[in-house]
C-alpha cells in the first residue's frame, strides 16, 4: 500500500510539473522580428564602410541544450533536449564581436534525432514533451523576456585554444563566461561551435524538484552550438 501511494503521488507530481501552469503569451510581431535594442545598426554600419561582417544562416545554425533528471527516483522522470534553429544576429570577425538572440517561443523540446545524439535513456510521450515546453517558458518568463541575448566582446587565443568571452542574458539576468570554441574563418563564410555548462539558478530560474530532491532537474544544462554566418555585401 505504501509503494503504490508513493508512485501514485510521484506520478501525480510529474504530471503536475509538466502541465502548463500559465499561458504565455507570444513575442508579438512578425517572423524574424528582434529584440527592440538589438544592434543591427552597428553592423549594417561596419557592412557600409566595406568591413567583413556575416549574418547568421538560421537554416544551417544550431543551439542544443540537454536538461537531465536527477535525484534518487530519477528513473521515474525523464530527460531532455531542448533546441533552436532559428538563431538570428550578426558576427564581425575583424571586431572580435557578435551579437545573436533566440526567441524563445520558437525552441523545441525532444526532437527524436537530438535525443538520439545525447543518448538518452527514456522516451516521453507526446503529451508530457508538449507540457514540458509549456512550462520551460513558463519558467523562462517568456513573456516578459521573449529572447535569450549572446552578445561576444572580445576573443582570446593561445596554444590552448579559442575562447569567447561571452555575455549571456537570459529571463533578465546577465552573466559573462568564457567558452572554449572553434572558428573557422572563410571569404564568404564564418562557421563558430564549441559547447559550456551553465547552471539555471545562475539566470534565476528554480529547477523542478519534488520529494525533497529524490526527483529532479539538475541545476547543470550542457549547452552545444554551431552557428554558421554568411558575407554581407558592402
Amino acid at each position: 500500500m505504501r509503494t503504490t501511494f508513493i508512485v501514485a503521488t510521484v506520478t501525480a507530481a510529474l504530471l503536475a510539473g509538466c502541465a502548463l501552469q500559465v499561458p504565455v503569451p507570444r513575442t508579438a510581431g512578425g517572423d524574424g522580428q528582434g529584440p527592440a535594442d538589438f544592434p543591427e545598426a552597428y553592423y549594417r554600419q561596419l557592412a557600409e564602410l566595406g568591413r567583413p561582417v556575416y549574418r547568421i544562416d538560421p537554416a544551417l545554425s544550431l543551439v542544443v541544450i540537454e536538461v537531465r533528471r536527477g535525484g534518487s527516483l530519477a528513473s521515474l522522470g525523464h530527460d531532455h533536449v531542448v533546441a533552436s534553429h532559428d538563431v538570428r544576429g550578426y558576427v564581425a570577425p575583424g571586431e572580435a564581436r557578435a551579437d545573436l538572440y533566440v526567441r524563445l517561443d520558437r525552441l523545441v523540446v525532444d526532437e527524436r534525432e537530438l535525443r538520439a545524439e545525447a543518448v538518452f535513456d527514456s522516451a516521453p510521450p507526446e503529451e508530457a514533451i508538449a507540457g514540458t515546453r509549456e512550462n520551460m517558458l513558463y519558467k523562462l518568463r517568456a513573456d516578459e523576456h521573449p529572447f535569450a541575448l549572446i552578445s561576444v566582446r572580445s576573443v582570446e587565443a593561445d596554444a590552448t585554444g579559442i575562447r569567447l568571452n561571452v555575455a549571456i542574458t537570459v529571463n533578465g539576468m546577465t552573466r559573462t563566461m568564457r567558452i572554449p570554441a572553434q572558428i573557422e574563418i572563410a571569404a564568404d563564410e564564418v562557421n563558430v561551435s564549441g559547447g559550456v555548462t551553465l547552471e539555471q539558478s545562475g539566470f534565476g530560474i528554480v529547477p523542478f524538484s519534488i520529494l525533497g530532491g529524490a526527483l529532479q532537474v539538475q541545476d547543470p544544462v550542457a549547452i552545444r552550438f554551431r552557428i554558421r554566418a554568411r558575407r554581407m555585401p558592402a
